[in-house]
């Protein structure tokens, strides 16, 4: 007799197939997945033509044509003094003053310092007092011999006549004397010679009587006028050195540097301190060529320092080429307000629209996309048949010649009044159809 095997049960067959089990667990998940992701409802394919063929709402933008564009471009400089100067004294000496500082302002004539003049005022002392004695003398001259003098003159004349009388009386009784045989000849010969040396002295006297009535000569007055015109003359120049001992200011400025100090001796020419003038300050600044040749003189500009700007007014041209930078240095004046506010030697820039030619079109940026080679492509719109308010967008490819901002010059095949799509370009496919929205 045999017997049938007893069935299993289905959880018994689970738990003996496990794998199976799990797998089907699977399949059914991604089975639910997948009907989740369809859509509830299909669009007809009626409906979905329609949306497809309806143009796209664009910007548009008239390209015109350009012959040239302006580019702002800025060029340095320096501040410069219009004058600098280092002071020194024309002689040597002690220093005995400095009287300014630096930094001081400082105007024309302005003592800024001092040297020891003790010894030149007493050469002063010794020639005024010479100048006086000389003085007296001329005065003296111009005056004449006094009444005095002439009386005296006269009376030493008639008292020399008197002594020559009696001397001739006295040689007359030798002589007869001498005939007679009563005296010698040495004692005649003394009386003879006598006679002579009276008649010499009265001579001289009436001679010096005679000068005292004409009066001075004026040969004499010439010569000690003379005298006393060399005196005033070593004078003046004396002043004038004692004058050099204080030096001061040439022009109103600021003292930029004390070279030495008090109690130095210091030889002429030296220099003491370095004046710079503080005058309307002016920027010299150096320009190419083509762009100094663009300006004119008195045209104002704009000057920059830093965040500030100053007005100025173009003073010179230099016609020298600098050979170094190659440029032109132009002068800028700038207003003598500014003085307060800038120190030689500062950097100043000024910035110059320059005209450079070229042919092109002006497209904003939004209107390009990348293209090939280099190049950058924008949508031109072509006309079609679906009406004045529907065209089609072409890609043109087109050249960057400059970039301003927001916008370019280009140059390409695009023709004068050709409409360009200005912005989104991102959404746009060759033979896409548009509609203008401007």
């Amino acid at each position: 007799m045999t017997s049938n095997p007893t069935p299993l049960n289905p959880p018994q067959q689970l738990k003996r197939h496990p794998r199976l089990f799990i797998g089907l667990g699977i399949l059914g998940l991604l089975l639910g997945l997948s009907v989740a992701r369809m859509p509830l409802t299909a669009t007809p394919p009626e409906e979905a033509d329609t949306v497809s063929s309806q143009p796209l709402p664009v910007e548009v933008l008239t390209v015109e044509p350009v012959t040239s564009y302006s580019v702002s471009r800025a060029y340095t400089g320096e501040i410069a003094a219009l004058r600098t100067s280092e002071l020194g004294f024309e002689r040597s000496g002690r220093l005995v003053d400095v009287l300014a500082k630096e930094g001081d302002r400082v105007v024309a004539g302005q003592p800024l310092a001092r040297l020891d003049i003790s010894n030149l005022q007493t050469q002063r002392q010794q020639l005024v007092a010479e100048r006086s004695r000389v003085q007296a003398q001329l005065a003296e001259l111009q005056a004449g011999p006094r009444l005095e003098g002439i009386a005296a003159a006269e009376a030493a004349v008639q008292e020399l006549e008197q002594q020559l009388a009696l001397q001739q009386t006295q040689r007359s009784r030798r002589e007869s004397l001498y005939a007679a045989g009563a005296i010698s000849k040495e004692e005649l010969d003394e009386f003879t010679f006598g006679q002579g040396a009276l008649q010499a002295r009265l001579d001289q006297a009436q001679s010096r009587l005679q000068e005292l009535r004409n009066g001075t000569r004026q040969e004499q007055i010439a010569a000690q006028l003379a005298l006393v015109q060399q005196l005033d003359a070593s004078l003046a120049d004396l002043d004038v050195t004692i004058g050099k001992s204080t030096l001061t200011a040439a022009f109103d400025g600021i003292v930029a540097a004390r070279q030495v100090d008090e109690g130095t001796v210091v030889n002429a020419g030296q220099s003491v301190v370095r004046l710079v003038e503080n005058a309307a300050p002016e920027a010299r600044i150096g320009l190419p060529t083509e762009a100094a040749s663009q300006l004119q003189i008195g045209s104002a500009q704009t000057l920059r320092l830093g965040s500030e700007t100053y007005s100025a007014t173009v003073t010179a041209l230099l016609p020298e080429i600098d050979p170094d930078t190659r440029t032109q240095g132009v002068l800028f004046a700038l207003e003598p307000s500014a003085i307060s506010r800038l120190s030689p030697g500062q950097t100043v820039r000024v910035e110059l629209a320059q005209t450079i030619p070229a042919d092109g079109v002006w497209l904003p940026i939004e209107s390009l996309t990348q293209g090939i080679r280099g190049l950058w492509d924008c949508y031109v719109l072509m006309p079609t048949e679906a009406g004045e308010d529907t065209y089609q967008v072409q890609p043109q490819a087109v050249e960057i010649l400059h970039q301003e901002g927001s916008r370019v010059l280009a140059r390409g095949t695009l023709q004068p009044g050709d409409r360009i799509v200005a912005s989104g370009t991102h959404r746009l496919v060759p033979g896409q159809r548009v509609r203008p929205m401007n």
